[in-house]
């Protein structure tokens, strides 16, 4: 038989260790040799000499008789015990959970909290869900009523979502007892270990129907197809959403269904563009307009308004129109609309136009004072 090797020199550490040094060192050896995880054939049998050391050395009684006497100090009853006191060396069972958690994803599961393991078994509100509705720029700026058609299930009236024919033909489910899940155990050569599902018979519900519901046929819920008017509050901007309570997916054991968001598109304008609140739109005048001035009918979204351009107006000046722009309904509040001139040069002149352009030309030459091209020429002396 071969020869124990010491404790200390198992886990790797000094005789001078700490309690952390040697729970962190523990850890670390075990997760390294756990049969579950390291395919060495002699895996489990280190993995055991690991334990053995840890249940000696963890415990401040057991490793005090260790270091005095080693292991003539040890009986049977204190080392060697091997898996069945695989627990005992424990500072407490958070530190095996953290351990088993490593091997097999989520620790024990007779040892995990009832609030994470537990299904819930009690009325459940159903999943939100979303839809794409596209509309006009003009439908946004004013807003406007919309009806979709949506499949809905709806909680069966005649059972109330239960799914029975009668209250009295619910029980409760003699699998479970009513909590939704089941605890199985098994045994191997590490332990019993235990883990928590939901109940195959009553599916997580807790409950068993005698006689289901002939209207729903035991479902607890009836699906049809439903027209609902959508109300697009004015001024609404593109990508917002709107909440329509109960349209969503049904609830789980009568609970009420979700909602329906609806993400709004907003088409783009050919002219309009937007921001905010405001309307901004580009306004082409001719060269001859904007040096002597006119009036002129200008497209907003409420329609014309008359806007006057002053004689000697330069490319891109901007004009408000107050008042002209959106409302938004939740506040009230008004936009107005942003007029930018852009001067246009007419390249298809008649005979008659382009001999007054002349004459014009003939006249700025012979006008006292500098031209507009001698001013910038003389910008570069």
């Amino acid at each position: 038989m071969a020869e124990k090797r010491d404790y200390y020199e198992v886990l790797g550490i000094s005789k001078g260790a700490s309690e952390d040094e040697i729970k962190k060192a523990y850890r670390s050896l075990a997760k390294k040799y756990h049969p579950d995880i390291n395919k060495a054939p002699d895996a489990a049998d280190k993995f055991k000499e690991i334990n053995e050391a840890y249940e000696v050395l963890s415990d401040p009684n057991k490793r005090a008789t260790y270091d005095q006497f080693g292991f003539a100090g040890m009986d049977g009853s204190q080392a060697g015990g091997g898996f069945g006191g695989f627990s005992q060396g424990f500072g407490s069972m958070d530190d095996l959970n953290d351990i088993f958690s490593s091997f097999f994803g989520g620790g024990m599961g007779g040892f995990s909290s009832s609030s994470r393991s537990r299904q819930r078994s009690g009325p459940q509100r159903g999943s939100d869900r979303m839809m794409r509705m596209k509309i006009s720029f003009m439908d946004a700026c004013f807003g406007k009523t919309e009806t979709i058609n949506v499949d809905l299930d709806e909680t069966c009236s005649a059972c109330g979502g239960s799914g029975a024919a009668s209250p009295s033909d619910v029980e409760t489910c003699s699998t479970c007892r009513g909590s939704g899940t089941v605890v199985t155990q098994q045994r191997t050569a590490f332990g019993v270990f235990q883990t928590q599902g939901v109940c195959p018979d009553c599916k997580g519900t807790g409950k068993r129907i005698r006689k289901i519901c002939p209207k729903c046929k035991g479902q607890g819920y009836n699906r049809r197809r439903v027209d609902k008017e959508i109300r697009i509050p004015s001024g609404i901007a593109d990508g917002q959403q709107l909440r329509v309570q109960g349209l969503g997916e049904r609830g789980i054991n009568g609970g009420p269904n979700g909602d329906l968001y609806i993400e709004i598109n907003v088409e783009p304008h050919p002219q309009f563009e937007r921001d905010g609140r405001n309307i901004y739109l580009e306004i082409p005048i001719s060269a001859v307009d904007a040096t002597i001035g006119t009036t002129i009918d200008v497209p907003t979204i409420h329609g014309d308004v008359s806007m006057k351009i002053p004689a000697g107006t330069q490319n891109g000046r901007q004009f408000r129109l107050k008042g002209k722009g959106i409302e938004e309904s939740r506040t009230g509040r008004q936009g107005d609309q942003i007029c930018i001139v852009t001067i246009k040069v007419d390249d298809d002149l008649s005979r008659r136009e382009k001999e007054l352009y002349k004459e014009l030309q003939e006249l700025q030459g012979k006008r006292a004072g500098e031209s507009i091209w001698t001013r910038f020429k003389k910008s570069f002396s």
